[in-house]
């Protein structure tokens, strides 16, 4: 099947080391207007420096973490009566242009998405001390600059928990894991996973899988396939857009589970999506927005895990009600040592390793 069929059938049905958020991306033209050198806002829109600007380098449409930005993004503005725009950033070489005309043109709050945008940031924010910059999915700057605010997150919680779950759940005691992309984030993930099935026994072997893309579902799709081909019945997905192929592959046969990265792809496999990690971009840029809009702003790293809720692990509600008979009950089953092993973690009690290296 075609890329293109992938995204219609998507439609239809409608990642000390610190991680790493890179994500593939293209080459297409961006910013329309602004692109060639005409004016992108009116001198309304910037009225008292508040306007917020999102940039991301992911398109929309993934049912993941772009689309779940843009509605929180909406609904704040919304709630608090500020002007937005939201700009899709295709080609890297116009990061910092992008950057600078925002911030020129007087934008109080320029948010942006993954690692790719430290350097763009990094040259831009010194020259435009009244804009606070955020970057979403971070490494911390060093040193510090006092109007960028860095979000990590620590979503290898989560992918513990998947773990521990997969191995209760699966029947065939195979677990796999697909990826965008082998960088150190998803890395720390497929060892987290793996760290979390050997909890239950380690003879539970965990294949990963990388698709060298968080864009292409046809690949995802293939990948999966090869993995449920050779015995494995349950996948974590960690690949954005990509998901949605691993996710199909999961719908052509039987004793297929998958456990995905948001609540948006559940309804993409009501039968088969039991879980998902979740790193809730949504919330945490309505947190780093409203926190860069109070009077106590103040530039730094921030950390998200488990105890501020951004990063969670949870079941599908439509696959409890709808799912294969004997994976529903393991799945119930199961659920009580994910909560406790959650707790533990969030004590301290259980300590969940950050490798980097495969």
């Amino acid at each position: 099947m075609t890329d293109r069929a992938d995204r219609r059938w998507l439609v239809a049905k409608t990642g000390h080391i610190t991680r790493r958020g890179a994500l593939a991306t293209g080459g297409a033209a961006i910013l329309g207007a602004a692109a060639a050198g005409l004016p992108i806002f009116g001198n309304a829109a910037f009225a008292a420096g508040k306007l917020v600007a999102l940039v991301h380098t992911q398109a929309a449409g993934d049912n993941g973490p772009i689309d779940d930005m843009i509605v929180h993004l909406k609904a704040l503005s919304k709630k608090d009566h500020f002007p937005i725009r939201t700009i899709y950033a295709s080609d890297p070489s116009t990061y910092q242009s992008i950057l600078s005309t925002l911030a020129g043109a007087g934008a109080g709050i320029i948010v942006t998405t993954f690692n790719e945008m430290a350097d763009p940031i990094k040259a831009v924010a010194p020259k435009y001390p009244n804009t606070t910059f955020i970057q979403l999915y971070a490494d911390p700057i060093k040193p510090a600059m006092p109007n960028v605010r860095t979000v990590e997150y620590q979503a290898h919680y989560g992918m513990f928990l998947a773990g521990l779950f997969g191995a209760r759940v699966s029947q065939s005691r195979k677990l796999g894991y697909i990826g965008g992309m082998s960088l150190p984030g998803l890395n720390a993930d497929l060892n987290a996973m793996k760290a979390g099935a050997a909890q239950v026994a380690s003879s539970i072997p965990v294949k990963g899988a990388f698709a060298g893309s968080f864009q292409d579902p046809t690949k995802g799709r293939e990948i999966a396939n090869q993995l449920f081909g050779s015995g494995i019945d349950f996948i974590q997905t960690d690949g954005a857009a990509t998901d949605a192929g691993v996710i199909r592959a999961a719908s052509e046969g039987s004793n297929r589970i998958v456990s995905a990265v948001f609540r948006t792809q559940f309804k993409l496999g009501p039968k088969t999506v039991a879980s998902s990690v979740l790193v809730n971009f949504g919330q945490s840029l309505t947190d780093q927005v409203t926190y860069a809009l109070s009077s106590h702003f103040a530039g730094g790293h921030y950390v998200s895990n488990l105890a501020d809720g951004i990063i969670d692990f949870v079941p599908s509600p439509l696959f409890m009600a709808n799912g294969p008979k004997g994976y529903v009950e393991r799945a119930k089953a199961a659920w009580p040592s994910v909560d406790a092993a959650k707790q533990a973690i969030i004590q301290g009690k259980l300590k969940v390793p950050f490798n980097t290296q495969l």
